[in-house]
């Protein structure tokens, strides 16, 4: 019998990083996914045995085939004694996810069958409806793709922690930021996730627990100033995510920002950020428009 999950989910026994960093010590993440068609194209975050967790824009297609889940990956280009690898059995991205303002751009994979946890792959745990993620409060993403805008590709897993960026905040740069989404960056730039990193984890640690707040979605460029990544917000899809896993349901875990919300009242004049006129057409970030920049 699988444990519950809100049991095991979000624990990784040999993450031990404090502040930020380039390259991911093995096990860091043991949730984070490699999504492969011919090399790898989009992250992913396995959410229990049998299901990851990625975005919709990684997916024009229900067709499972030839596409590979990889588990357990440190290295793009070297060895991975840690690793798993699954193939797809089922592709459900969110009914109404729209390619024009990417709302709703989430998707579930399941495998072709479950996968063994260890230290090096793991769950991570979901926030659960109702969960805030006051502006401010760090949270980190990791992935594979681009270190800098249309640039090379890592090969080793990276992570960058990131301060939260309220939606009233971010939505002074972009002008189409929904509460189905979450944002993470600096005001002066320099870190961000970027091309190849979509569909890859935002996590937040709360007690012993990491907590999925975010799935990588698009961003203006890669880490500009006044233009932080915008993330799914997961804790919107509880109900729908729940909907499609019913048995062995993922850990969804209330999280809880101490603290006043400085977003509630920001008006586009404040500091940090200016009235900011996005691109409407600033690119999802599936590869080759995703990565981990500014590291």
């Amino acid at each position: 019998m699988v444990p519950a999950l809100t049991c095991v989910c979000g624990r990784a026994p040999l993450n031990t990083k404090i502040v930020g960093g380039v390259d991911a010590a093995p096990g860091s993440w043991p949730w984070q996914a490699s999504l492969q068609s011919f090399g790898h194209f989009c992250g992913g975050s396995l959410i229990n045995n049998l299901w990851v967790l990625t975005a919709a824009h990684c997916f024009t297609t229900t067709d499972t085939t030839g596409f590979t889940v990889f588990l357990g990956r440190q290295d793009q280009a070297g060895s991975n004694p840690n690793e798993q690898s699954r193939t797809i059995s089922r592709i459900v991205c969110h009914p109404d996810y729209s390619g024009t303002t990417n709302d709703n751009d989430i998707c579930l994979l399941e495998l072709s069958s479950a996968v063994t946890f260890t230290d090096y792959i793991a769950p991570v745990c979901l926030a659960a409806d109702g969960s805030t993620f006051n502006s401010g409060i760090i949270n980190w993403v990791t992935g594979w793709g681009t270190t800098s805008f249309g640039g090379s590709a890592a090969d080793i897993l990276q992570e960058v922690d990131l301060p939260i960026v309220g939606n009233r905040e971010c939505d002074c740069s972009y002008g189409r930021i929904t509460n189905n989404m979450i944002c993470a960056g600096l005001s002066a730039g320099g870190k961000d996730s970027c091309q190849g990193d979509s569909g890859g984890p935002l996590v937040g640690k709360q007690g012993v627990q990491w907590v999925q707040s975010g799935v990588v979605s698009f961003g203006q460029g890669c880490a500009l100033p006044n233009f932080p990544g915008v993330y799914a917000r997961v804790s919107e899809y509880q109900a729908w995510i729940n909907g499609i896993i019913t048995t062995n349901q993922p850990g969804f875990v209330d999280f809880r920002s101490a603290g006043i919300n400085s977003d509630a009242t920001f008006n586009c004049g404040d500091p940090p950020s200016g009235p900011v006129t996005a691109s409407p057409t600033a690119p999802a970030r599936k590869w080759p428009f995703d990565s981990i920049c500014g590291q």
